[in-house]
């Protein structure tokens, strides 16, 4: 083509410069049969490390579970316990536990539980038999049973005959406390092979969805039946909740106390029994259920009464054999290794006190008085004497200046508003308050009465039927006008609404404003301990508890033992309480690790019981169930925020949703479960109210008490209203006039100024404001958890 360009080829671009020097790069044969050779080499060295690292992790696991399986069944044992709950009240289990005994051993005693020990299935086992109604009897045997036995009746009718209300509301606290292994018996089945099997098969499709997956159902009618349960039992490999394995604990075969010669309030408590789950230290600190926490005076390791390859007359274990047991040998406690039974901090209550000026100082203030009616000052020509005293000099007017700032502008007298940035308000006097105003803020410095003090009911015993009556009504109306108008409070006539809620402050933003959790700290957390690091400190001392196990230390009654513990200064009154309770519930001594016997604000995670129907109100005295443990609180309630540093505080614990309840109590490491008990007014035995578990330990979590004081406008102007009946006197329309109002139909404003006399207030809004809307404004203040009159069931 005529004007078209020449084509040039231009030189390929390629890794190599030349030929040549292509060569070089060329990689020989034997060098690429090398290179594969050694990576096929390292993937086989891979291989082999994980093969042989799984290999390991199953070694690991075998030796691991024939350890637990040694354990749980080998000679040094402690007897495996057995619970026998009925599901409905037509079941006998006492028959069933009889038998059970008898086929163990010929020689049964006749006491509630028996030991036994039987040659032919190599098994020590504890038989318990529920007592159907006696609630804590039930929970108290099922925080200890290694295997719960449900037995029904197969002569019911219909699926609920099968597990009654009783039935139901204890298989509810049980799973709450979590279920150990399971079984169920199936008792009065037809002796026809054939109805038998479909009796069986009817009552395991009905009560299947009950019970875990892994329960099984057996027949416990005749000998056979229970032969091929035990055969089944011996070589089964039983699993308990974590809680449990977690501290040492010991279920006491005989109580008794000895008098304390030095003290006749106080006496020597003998729990006797085998040690299980860990070792337990003569200088550790335990815990009796119901009774509280105490030191041990000494532990007495006793040879076992019923052991498991030893040829003997009887196999049952009766109160003469332990009494008459031999003493091994005796564990004292070291009196400088010894865990001191702390529990409250003592506080120096003239810690923050100022002390009375000394001699130097009161001389140098009269010096430096005598200086300044000495200094000389400029004055104006011709002022006189006396004028010249009502002149105040520069240093003088700045302090005035300062004490005087809220003459100079009306509306800085007031509440301030706390917006995050600038910290928390200090709420100022009003210079135009008199005598008689300041007079009585000192009578309202309580007057905070919805929860400081109607919480409490008075004792049933100074009650008549008609004022216990009366209380309750009470308390239901208050629950049912908390559901529908919640946190909406009246300003009262009498007091002036800025006296009345002095304690309480706004805030711009629940979420975001900031809150001192130090600030204005009530007495009694000068009594408790807190932790810098919680989760470290956990950690740290299970850690430890479980390396003074694996050392194996001579002051130590190992797992298995069975041993005699003496526990030093129990109140008289308590011991005998508890020997009368050991004929109907066992006793059980549980271990505390380190700080466990100090006290603290615990936080739960709590849910009202499904068979619960009373309302339950904040700071009413509740008793908690944590794990083995017991003591009596009066929580408070208050939601879960996960974006806040703050919490709202529910004045009544409602049904169908979690809430926190803070106590006041002894430390405790989670995870533990919860079941929290009432008593009803006049009635003896208490109630199960609410059941969950224990979130955390933090004194400074932040709990703040919510009231809605509301108004109602009397006339509307487009963003303008008048607003009245929320306040009652102009001062007080001053003093709130910061915080922001709001209105049920989402409209947001701020308070613009009195209006006449009588506590009306012109508002402006972001909108226009309809005649029916409420005007409303929040205000919070810190709300804190009551100390409890008795620490411990057994106390009260």
């Amino acid at each position: 083509m005529g004007g078209s360009r020449a084509q040039v080829n231009k030189p390929h671009k390629t890794r190599f410069s030349s030929k040549s020097s292509r060569n070089i790069h060329k990689i020989s044969h034997k060098d690429k049969n090398w290179i594969a050779k050694s990576n096929r080499n390292v993937t086989q060295g891979a291989r082999a490390a994980r093969l042989q690292r799984s290999k390991m992790l199953r070694e690991q696991k075998k030796e691991a579970l024939l350890k637990e399986k040694r354990a749980s069944s080998g000679s040094a044992s402690p007897p495996r316990v057995i619970l026998l709950f009925p599901l409905s009240a037509s079941v006998n289990v006492s028959s069933l536990a009889e038998d059970i005994l008898r086929l163990l051993s010929a020689d049964v005693g006749g006491a509630f539980s028996s030991t036994v020990v039987s040659s032919e299935y190599k098994l020590r086992a504890t038989v318990l038999h529920a007592p159907h109604g006696d609630l804590l009897s039930c929970m108290e045997m099922a925080k200890v049973a290694d295997l719960i036995a449900f037995v029904a009746s197969a002569t019911e009718q219909s699926t609920c005959d099968y597990i009654d209300s009783f039935g139901s509301q204890c298989l509810s606290v049980f799973r709450s406390l979590g279920l150990p292994s399971t079984v169920v018996f199936i008792r009065d089945l037809p002796p026809e092979l054939k109805r038998r099997n479909d009796a069986k098969k009817i009552v395991t499709s009905s009560l299947t969805s009950e019970f875990p997956e892994d329960c099984k159902f057996y027949p416990a009618d005749t000998k056979d039946d229970l032969h091929k349960f035990m055969w089944l039992f011996k070589e089964q490999r039983l699993t308990t909740p974590h809680w449990r394995n977690q501290r040492p604990y010991l279920i006491a075969q005989k109580v008794d106390m000895v008098p304390d010669d030095s003290s006749p309030e106080k006496c020597t408590l003998l729990l006797t029994g085998y040690m299980r789950a860990h070792s337990l230290s003569v200088n550790q600190l335990v815990h009796v259920s119901g009774a509280g926490d105490f030191q041990l005076n000494r532990i007495e390791i006793m040879k076992d009464s019923i052991p498991l390859n030893a040829r003997k007359d009887h196999n049952a274990m009766d109160s003469d054999d332990i009494q008459d047991a031999e003493i091994i040998h005796s564990l004292a406690p070291d009196p400088s290794s010894q865990e001191p039974l702390l529990v409250e901090n003592v506080p120096d209550p003239l810690a923050g006190e100022q002390t009375w000026p000394t001699e130097v100082e009161m001389a140098e203030a009269e010096r430096n008085q005598k200086q300044k009616r000495l200094r000389k000052r400029a004055l104006p020509r011709g002022t006189s004497e006396y004028q010249a005293a009502w002149i105040v000099d520069d240093t003088d007017g700045e302090d005035s200046g300062v004490e005087n700032d809220g003459d100079d502008d009306e509306d800085d007298d007031g509440m301030l508003l706390d917006e995050g940035e600038s910290g928390f308000p200090s709420q100022e006097d009003t210079n135009n308050s008199d005598f008689e105003e300041d007079q009585a803020s000192l009578h309202l410095r309580d007057s905070d009465e919805e929860t400081e003090n109607d919480s409490v009911m008075m004792e049933g015993d100074n009650m008549t039927r008609e004022q216990i009556e009366d209380e309750i009504k009470k308390i239901k109306e208050a629950h049912a006008e908390d559901e529908e108008f919640p946190d909406e409070v009246d300003t009262p006539l009498d007091v002036p609404a800025r006296k009345r809620f002095a304690k309480y402050r706004g805030l711009k933003s629940f979420r975001t404003s900031s809150w001192d959790p130090k600030e204005s700290l009530p007495p009694e957390y000068a009594r408790i301990f807190a932790f810098d690091n919680f989760a470290r400190t956990q950690k740290h001392v299970v850690a430890k508890a479980l390396k003074v196990e694996q050392e194996g230390r001579d002051d130590c009654a190992p797992v298995g033992s069975f041993a005699r513990f003496y526990i030093k200064e129990v109140p008289f009154h308590v011991a005998s309480k508890l020997c009368a309770a050991s004929r109907t519930a066992p006793i059980v001594l549980c271990g505390l690790l380190q700080h466990e016997s100090k006290m603290s604000v615990l936080h739960f995670s709590i849910k009202k019981h499904d068979s619960y129907d009373a309302p339950i109100k904040s700071k009413e005295e509740l008793i908690f169930n944590v794990g083995f443990r017991q003591f009596v609180a009066r929580p408070i309630f208050s939601t879960d925020n996960i974006n806040s540093d703050k919490h709202k505080m529910e004045r009544f614990l409602h049904a169908g949703h979690f809430s926190i309840a803070s106590i006041y109590a002894p430390i405790s490491f989670p995870p533990l479960p919860l079941i929290a008990l009432k008593s009803a007014a006049g009635a003896g035995t208490p109630a199960v109210a609410a059941v969950g578990s224990l979130r955390s330990i933090d004194p400074d979590r932040i709990i703040l008490k919510k009231i809605i004081l509301t108004g109602y406008p009397q006339r509307v102007s487009k963003l303008k209203a008048t607003v009245r009946y929320m306040f009652h006197n102009p001062e007080d329309v001053r003093w709130f006039k910061p915080v922001e109002v709001w209105t049920k139909c989402g409209r947001r404003g701020r308070v613009k100024e009195p209006v006449g006399t009588h506590g009306a207030m012109k508002c402006i809004f972001n909108g226009g404001l309809q005649q029916h809307d409420t005007v409303c404004i929040s205000l919070y203040k810190r709300a804190y958890p009551k100390w409890p009159e008795h620490r411990f069931p057994a106390n009260v």
